[in-house]
């Protein structure tokens, strides 16, 4: 039964009329590197009203697009949660004065912390409110809901994200205002991208971090299947590392316990990884011999709204929230690296992500491969997935080489919905 809490709270519209009338502005990962890596204070200061104006211009037209929603859905405990979220975010940040120095952009700073923290929930609460919507919204509809939202949920954060470690780099020791050497040597980060995310050592990192989920999950007496790797292992490009090993976490979790579930014996056939770089994409395969996908399951694999074992889902995800709202409420394996690991891959601020990649195999929430898919077409990469039924799966990953590509925006919200 879906649960009801009272009437949302009336506020005038003409503010987010004047917002909503606002277009986006898109960015590209090269863009964000050309940007930051010779950082000065005017160049920071640029960046830092970039972000007062852009954060509230792209919560108003979710805002928006939550109120076309039916009003029973609107009252519903999850959506009413998030879009109170959205709304005091929505106010804090078009409020922020402009950023004429440090001490303005320090204090801009503490807002972005402040929401970012505030936001952690948002992903389960999100996927919880559509499950329990479904009386009065369609499926299909939920699904573009979600997928909006959570779209530009990733480019808030990514904006947010990057001005936050701009301004830590620009405090930093180690920076002369102005020079190319304002990128560390030892770790070739500008902000939150990594300019030289190496293929074969994202792909091991992620690896050894399923396994030992894996592992811990069915006790010592499973094999975990051994992780092959394979094709142009030396392939480097620039990406935002959490991105990355989400996706890739996720594609391999669900390889690795297909495997151990299909033989549950001693010598379980290898995953295989290939890794292909071309002139402008890096493309991954993950081929594993887990049985395949059920056929019940199979044409709902990208939805987040629709499939069966929907009350099973919504149980595991009510287990969620309190795991993604701080880093230290996750109880993670030893094993799993801690804030410090977390630090060096661009998690730097906190992130859902963590708790998400990291929860317990047997937890399972219905949305890993939709969210990755989202993820992969962020920066104008791909995802799909071929199932060989009574065999296994071929996962394929496709993401830019170049970083030229701009940020795949939701389209801006109509303005009829009120």
């Amino acid at each position: 039964m879906q649960r009801q809490r009272r009437t949302p709270p009336w506020r005038p519209s003409v503010i987010l009329d004047e917002w909503v009338q606002r277009e986006s502005r898109p960015i590209s990962l090269r863009q964000l590197t050309f940007f930051g890596r010779t950082l000065t204070e005017s160049r920071l200061l640029s960046s830092a009203n970039y972000v007062r104006l852009e954060l509230p211009t792209r919560l108003a037209h979710r805002l928006r697009n939550m109120q076309t929603l039916p009003y029973a859905a609107l009252t519903n405990e999850h959506i009413a949660h998030v879009y109170e979220l959205y709304y005091r975010a929505f106010e804090l940040f078009r409020k922020v004065p402009a950023i004429h120095n440090m001490d303005d952009n320090d204090r801009l700073c503490e807002v972005l912390r402040t929401a970012l923290t505030d936001h952690l929930t948002v992903i389960p609460r999100l996927a919880m409110g559509i499950l329990e919507i479904q009386d009065s919204v369609s499926g299909d509809e939920c699904d573009r809901f979600m997928t909006t939202l959570l779209r530009s949920r990733i480019s808030r954060r990514v904006i947010a994200e990057q001005h936050l470690a701009l301004t830590e780099t620009f405090h930093s020791p180690w920076h002369f205002d102005g020079k190319k050497s304002s990128v560390a040597p030892e770790d070739e980060f500008v902000g939150e991208i990594f300019l030289k995310c190496n293929a074969r050592e994202i792909v091991e990192k992620c690896a050894k971090r399923a396994r030992e989920l894996t592992a811990k999950a069915y006790g010592p007496k499973v094999t975990i299947p051994k992780i092959i790797l394979q094709g142009h292992l030396d392939t480097t490009f620039p990406y935002i590392p959490s991105h990355l090993e989400y996706i890739l976490g996720e594609l391999l979790r669900n390889s690795i316990q297909a495997v151990v579930e299909q033989t549950g014996s001693s010598n379980p056939p290898p995953i295989e990884v290939l890794i292909c770089e071309a002139a402008q994409q890096v493309i991954f395969r993950i081929s594993d011999q887990g049985g395949g996908i059920d056929r019940e399951i199979l044409p709902y694999l990208w939805s987040f709204a629709k499939g069966p074992r929907r009350n099973k889902r919504l149980k595991n995800l009510g287990q969620v929230p309190r795991l993604a709202a701080t880093m230290e409420e996750l109880q993670l394996p030893p094993s799993v690296p801690d804030q410090t690991e977390n630090e060096q891959s661009g998690e730097r601020f906190g992130s859902s992500l963590a708790s998400l990649s990291s929860r317990p195999p047997d937890l399972r929430l219905g949305i890993g491969l939709p969210m990755s898919r989202i993820y992969a077409e962020y920066w104008a990469g791909s995802l799909e997935l071929h199932s060989l039924e009574g065999y296994g799966c071929d996962a394929f990953l496709q993401v830019s080489r170049l970083g030229n590509k701009n940020e795949v925006l939701s389209t801006r919200a109509a303005m009829d919905g009120v």
